[in-house]
């Protein structure tokens, strides 16, 4: 039952009044688990003729969530009510992925059969390695993304019919098994190599790992420490509540869109470079300043509110105090590039003069603009080995659990109705059409 099903049940008294012409209206108010009070405009139009007016909706709650709670005051993300840096020190990715689908962490059978039945469905139908033949060798990775998992719906008939369960669980574990063998095919195809077949005795990233460094003619070993990394960086974007893609893929969701097709629209909407692409952007940003020398240029124009430069990776939309995120990628950022050898990388050692002056500089401090997950994200990524248009790919990879958890809860709420967000018209009144020589 939602909470506004309980509320209407139970006749609770916990209002608010909006006064519009005169006329006073009783809206229900309806308190989460944790989070401020929502105030519920369902019927408000019905009652009153007026819409609500929220421009990107950071105020306005477009549904009820027992996944994932932020709080960005206080730099608190928890999934299913675990604290996010528990999850990325102690699990494995698959035991995050079973805690955001179920609920609930899975005891050793419930992991056990689980993983078997991820492992089995690693590998993408034989026909689909012709639909990358078909891009362009430069082609952006997250394109082709877009592309392949949108098709995986030609493929796989048995597991779109969203109003079976069986069929709604079979099609998210093919997608959260595959996505890795599709994103690692993307890399292949771009650099020009053959595709690696997943190997079924290697956890979920040490196999993505080898799916996209391995090459036929030398052994190739998972250093474990890369592991590790690789696997915090899964957990850590695994999800993050109501952002653009995950609303996305819930507003295709709720046409009754297949899941593959919804995933695909998320995949689109985290290409963004707002969104998805800032761990690029930032990477991006560190190249430009070039060398620790032109830093105190670059910070001098940061923080010149007439200068439109902007230090890409520093602060949060969302988070107002340190990224919790962020605390656990700084110290596997470091690991990495400690077991890669690359702390003599001239960029890297821009980033890491550009986090030393924002954890101690007053202007910075005062802002708090703190280095974010994208600033760390960006630069564990390039010591890992990957380009930069394969960061939002990995993002991807990750967030698919999320898309999927988000989606089921989605389909299985039975408040959930076909979204049609509503407008604030602006444009010409009621005009007559005019024939072409009278205008």
């Amino acid at each position: 039952m939602s909470v506004a099903e309980d509320y209407r049940l139970k006749g609770t008294t916990d209002e608010a009044s909006l006064t519009i012409d005169g006329a006073e209206h009783r809206l229900p108010l309806l308190k989460g688990t944790l989070g401020p009070d929502v105030v519920d405009i369902t019927s408000l139009y019905q009652d009153s003729g007026t819409f609500t007016y929220d421009p990107g909706f950071t105020s306005t709650a477009s549904c009820e969530s027992k996944i994932t709670y932020i709080d960005g005051d206080k730099g608190i993300l928890l999934y299913r009510g675990y604290p996010i840096d528990q999850l990325a020190e102690h699990c494995t990715f698959l035991e995050t992925t079973y805690l955001l689908l179920y609920g609930e962490l899975p005891n050793a059978d419930q992991y056990e059969t689980f993983k078997q039945r991820m492992t089995r469905h690693t590998m993408v139908h034989e026909q689909m390695n012709r639909f990358f033949t078909g891009f362009r060798r430069d082609a952006h990775p997250m394109a082709i993304m877009v592309g392949v998992v949108g098709a995986l719906s030609a493929f796989y008939h048995d597991s779109i019919d969203i109003r079976d369960p069986k069929q709604r669980d079979m099609a998210s574990v093919r997608m959260i098994s595959k996505m890795p063998t599709i994103a690692a095919m993307a890399y292949k195809y771009s650099v020009g190599q053959p595709f690696v077949y997943p190997s079924n005795d290697l956890d979920y990233s040490a196999n993505f790992l080898r799916m996209c460094f391995a090459v036929p003619c030398a052994e190739y070993q998972v250093d474990p420490v890369l592991a590790r990394a690789m696997r915090r960086i899964f957990i850590l974007h695994a999800d993050h509540e109501q952002n653009a893609s995950t609303s996305t893929v819930r507003l295709a969701g709720s046409s009754g869109a297949n899941p593959f097709a919804c995933i695909s629209a998320g995949i689109a909407c985290l290409w963004g470079p707002a969104h998805g692409g800032a761990n690029e952007a930032a990477l991006t940003m560190l190249e430009e300043i070039g060398s620790v020398e032109r830093i105190p240029e670059f910070i001098r124009r940061a923080k010149d509110k007439n200068d439109p430069f902007r230090l890409m990776g520093f602060g949060h939309r969302v988070y107002k105090n340190y990224d919790p995120r962020a605390k656990i990628m700084q110290k596997t950022c470091h690991e990495v590039l400690e077991a890669v050898g690359h702390k003599d990388d001239p960029i890297l050692k821009v980033a890491l003069e550009l986090e030393r002056i924002a954890l101690s500089d007053e202007y910075f401090v005062r802002k708090k603009l703190y280095p974010n997950i994208d600033f760390y994200s960006g630069i564990t990524l390039k010591a890992l080995g990957f380009p930069t248009e394969m960061f939002t790919v990995l993002f991807a990879i990750a967030r698919t659990v999320g898309w999927i958890a988000q989606w089921m809860e989605m389909i299985e709420d039975p408040m959930q109705r076909i979204g049609r967000p509503r407008q604030l018209y602006t444009g010409a009144a009621e005009r007559q059409y005019l024939p072409m020589e009278d205008r």
